[in-house]
């Protein structure tokens, strides 16, 4: 197992979950209200006590990131466990390809949250795409809005598309084993949770707040930065504290 920070990545996944207002935020506070909407849509009024509804909700969210973030561990432990020690070792120019191509999606995730160059454009309309093909199968996971459909909706939402996810995905390849590329994930996905807890219980408001190009701006900086401090560590002449803010192991060739 190589040695890797998880810091920078939960970082990462701290800030670039500005990125899942878009692609997350909608089908998680659209879900998390469902059973409030279904009851009052029914045609005799039922009482409703807030804390129950309020209580349910927490449910429903936790569960849709419970789910989702066990997808992420999966992928990691996927991408470490094929791409093991032995294999990146035996392979360099592979090992160093994966890292720039990590650090340069980060670079380019940052400028897509900063508006400043779209070039993940296509994923998120793919990732958009697929999903309206995958949502029809909670339909009959139970009842609208449960914690177990949330669960299963978190689960396959977690291998849907995304910018943000693959340019880390690199970063557990690089790892080195299953169980070091589930932690890079594990470490990533709960750098997204408050993010996404939030969208989930606050919705539009939050999701009106992160739209304002100023928090944009600084998000996308703060990622962007992280990529361009792993191509300043391959090509070298660094100093000697930039390696911690470097997203992928020491191990990597520069």
């Amino acid at each position: 197992m190589m040695s890797i920070s998880l810091f920078p990545v939960f970082v990462i996944g701290l800030f670039g979950s500005v990125h899942c207002v878009g692609m997350c935020g909608g089908i998680v506070g659209a879900l998390s209200a469902a059973p409030a909407l279904a009851r009052s849509a029914r045609p005799f009024p039922v009482p409703v006590r807030h804390a129950g509804v309020k209580r349910t909700a927490h449910l429903n969210v936790a569960a849709y990131n419970l789910g989702r973030i066990g997808s992420y561990m999966a992928a990691g432990a996927l991408a470490g466990g094929v791409a093991g020690a032995r294999t990146l070792s035996a392979l360099p120019s592979l090992q160093l390809a994966a890292y720039w191509l990590a650090n340069l999606m980060l670079v380019a995730l940052g400028l897509h949250l900063m508006d400043a160059w779209r070039a993940l454009e296509w994923l998120e309309q793919g990732g958009r795409a697929l999903w309206r093909h995958v949502q029809p199968l909670t339909r009959a996971l139970g009842p609208v809005g449960g914690p177990g459909k949330m669960f299963v909706a978190g689960t396959l939402w977690g291998w849907l598309p995304c910018g943000m996810v693959y340019s880390v995905l690199f970063t557990a390849m690089l790892s080195g084993s299953a169980a070091s590329g589930a932690a890079v994930m594990l470490a990533f996905g709960l750098g997204t949770l408050p993010m996404l807890l939030s969208l989930g219980l606050a919705g539009a408001r939050l999701r009106t707040l992160l739209q304002l190009r100023k928090v944009r701006l600084l998000s996308g900086l703060l990622v962007a930065g992280f990529g361009l401090a792993g191509v300043a560590r391959a090509v070298g002449g660094m100093p000697s504290w930039l390696p911690t803010l470097c997203i992928s192991p020491a191990g990597v060739p520069a």
